[in-house]
């Protein structure tokens, strides 16, 4: 007899198609047959051992976190209620081109220091591994949802050239086509980039072409935080298309905003260039996330050639008098490339997180809201903070506008990614809340997208991009990554004021036919497993 039947539930198979009623029945790990209408038709219903009352909730697929930075989290963290809570049974992880592995000692330690905002100090971490392959391989030991990894571009840069703004010889550029090869056959699906920060910026766009086709021969995907949200943000775009193009790789645009006083209402600009390369028979997709704020680390604002050398040299011209003189006016005056080349305004930039406790006081505090309590100017709150607390400080940046995030959320190669930091004393919102916020927020209250519309967004079209033939639907052979959610009730419990507050109406996720979430309660269940691509 089979593990489980869900009875009655409302199937919303992540197709795009209306939804239906139906006994789906799971054993082994995956769905192994849907009976439609079983109560109506009057047909033999199936049986399981355990049967589950599915009556008002949907049933869908498992949600896929497309930008997610629980490299760590995973590991340090078996609960992981942030995103199993929310319906995620799959997260993209390596993201913005800086993550741990392809690693040797030295950038161990470097990668360690500069994304500390991102993932923790890791000092509670046990780095077993160097590969890619044996990342994945730990992740094998049990993780609360599945993973799957991207190359970053970044790490496999400083491995081979280091952190030094030049162009990388032919030996550097061979043996990065190599990591980028090895990274592939380990079971990475693609790559990613961080063209806003070191030291992955440093590589120009040849460089990028040579790498991008390694992937592409693999039949992965390139997934860059390209050089610009802000004054170049379009121009920064149709770099990533065209250079996609040119080595033939399929390109997915993380976080795919249009953010800063300069692009308020263009989402429609970037949507037309997507549409025409598309037409042309580009393979794109990109992903969102349902706010308007952004979240970053503070020391990501600074110009590149401050952050040259890797981070403690960063610290050292931070503390030198004359150079932090140079920072502040390309940050205040010029317009930082870190800071997208849009003069930073302090009073968007609120502290997220400290690495340490007694510089709590920052935390839900806007930089300019600092200063003014402490009777200073900005930059130097900003400069002071970055230095005690060794460049750890994470910020949400107050720059987004509701009616473009709207606008690409509706295109039909979007996907859900929360770019969840869940580091910090008072992380972004969206860590917690991007799933329920998309189905309860812009499908029942604001109707931007119809609950079949979303879920397909959420689920088979990541699916797709990450060429996973038996995920993303509710289809019979299909890996029993589920959701039941109250279409009523689901919403995002976060809030900017109370951040790890964890959603409603989402009772029951599967992950492998197990349930991580049962009666909207945490199992002890580590179900999840690193998903790793297949060679083209």
């Amino acid at each position: 007899m089979e593990e489980l039947v869900i009875r009655d539930a409302d199937v919303v198979d992540g197709s795009g198609e209306p939804s239906y009623r139906a006994d789906v029945v799971v054993d082994g790990g995956r769905i192994v047959s849907i009976v439609k209408e079983a109560a109506a038709a009057g047909c033999q219903r199936p049986k399981a051992r355990r049967e589950l009352d599915a009556e008002g909730l949907v049933l869908s697929p498992g949600f896929v976190d497309m930008h997610a930075h629980s490299d760590l989290a995973l590991l340090r963290d078996p609960d992981h209620s942030a995103k199993a809570a929310q319906g995620v049974t799959l997260e993209v992880i390596g993201q913005d081109g800086l993550s741990y592995a392809p690693v040797d000692d030295r950038t161990l330690g470097e990668v360690r220091r500069a994304i500390a905002g991102w993932n923790g100090s890791g000092d509670d971490i046990d780095f077993d591994w160097r590969t890619v392959g044996e990342y994945l391989d730990r992740l094998d030991r049990g993780i609360a949802v599945n993973a799957a990894y991207l190359i970053p571009q970044g790490t496999v840069r400083a491995l081979a050239v280091g952190w030094e703004d030049r162009e990388a010889t032919p030996q550097e550029l061979d043996r990065m086509r190599r990591l980028v090869a090895e990274g592939m056959e380990q079971g990475a699906v693609g790559m990613s980039s961080g063209l806003t920060y070191t030291p992955g910026m440093y590589a120009k766009d040849a460089e990028l072409t040579e790498l991008c086709r390694v992937v592409a021969s693999y039949g992965g995907y390139y997934c860059p935080h390209h050089r610009s949200y802000g004054a170049g943000a379009l121009e920064a775009y149709r770099e990533m298309v065209a250079l996609t193009r040119e080595a033939g790789c399929s390109l997915h645009l993380a976080h795919a905003t249009m953010n800063f006083g300069v692009n308020k209402g263009r989402a429609p600009e970037l949507l037309a260039l997507l549409d025409e390369a598309l037409a042309d028979g580009a393979d794109i997709s990109l992903d969102t996330y349902p706010y308007t704020p952004g979240c970053t680390t503070l020391a990501a604002m600074l110009p590149s050639w401050a952050s040259e050398g890797g981070p403690e040299r960063v610290v050292q011209r931070l503390a030198d008098e004359e150079t932090a003189e140079r920072i502040r006016h390309d940050l205040e005056v010029t317009g930082s490339d870190g800071c997208h080349g849009v003069p930073i305004e302090w009073d968007t930039i609120e502290i997220s997180g400290v690495g340490d406790p007694a510089l709590a006081d920052f935390v839900g505090r806007t930089v300019q809201e600092s200063a003014d309590v402490r009777g200073e100017a900005p930059w130097v709150t900003a400069r002071g903070l970055l230095l005690a607390d060794r460049l750890a400080p994470t910020i949400l940046q107050h720059v987004g506008h509701e009616e473009n995030v709207r606008a690409i959320m509706r295109h039909r190669v979007h996907t859900g990614g929360s770019d969840g930091i869940l580091q910090g004393a008072k992380p972004h919102p969206r860590a917690y809340g991007t799933f329920p916020h998309y189905l309860g927020h812009y499908v029942r209250e604001l109707g931007v997208l119809s609950l079949e519309e979303c879920v397909a967004h959420l689920t088979s079209r990541p699916a797709a991009r990450l060429r996973l033939p038996d995920r993303g639907l509710v289809r019979e052979g299909y890996v029993a990554d589920l959701v039941l959610f109250d279409p009523a009730t689901v919403a995002a419990g976060s809030s900017f004021a109370e951040p790890r507050v964890l959603p409603t109406g989402i009772p029951y996720v599967l992950v492998d036919g197990r349930f991580v979430i049962e009666d909207g309660r945490r199992t002890d269940a580590l179900a999840g497993r690193a998903v790793r691509g297949t060679p083209a």
